[in-house]
């Protein structure tokens, strides 16, 4: 009997895909899809190392949306952290917020503030 051999199985390892929808800052023209899609291939961290997403990573942008694929485990929270920390650089944190879709467990959504209803409800 042999120690320490592995065993290799067959089973797929199972991948995660999250979408993080930019189409309403996008369309205002307040943000561009491109400058969030180079930012996470920067900053995504595999193996301890930002930048090195080789194949076990991959960001894809179609129109207003920025779609992340891993095969290893992969936080959606790192996501909504990176989101968060690309729109403190370029300034748009303060109108901005990353939000959870209702409709799709793995989908965020950049939305805009509610001004209106907190100046309304000052007076």
């Amino acid at each position: 009997m042999a120690r320490g051999v592995a065993v290799k199985s067959n089973a797929k390892k199972k991948g995660v895909t999250f979408v993080i929808d930019c189409s309403k800052p996008v369309d205002d023209g307040i943000m561009e899809v491109a400058t969030l899609e180079k930012f996470l291939q920067e900053r995504i961290k595999v193996g301890g190392k930002p930048g090195a997403l080789g194949d076990s990573v991959s960001i894809t942008k179609v129109k207003g949306k920025i779609t992340v694929t891993a095969d290893s485990n992969f936080s959606k929270r790192y996501l909504k952290y990176l989101t968060k920390k690309y729109l403190k650089k370029y300034g748009t944190r303060d109108w901005l917020r990353v939000i959870a879709s209702n409709k799709d467990r793995n989908m965020y959504e950049l939305r805009y503030f509610n001004i209106e209803d907190d100046a309304a409800g000052d007076e």
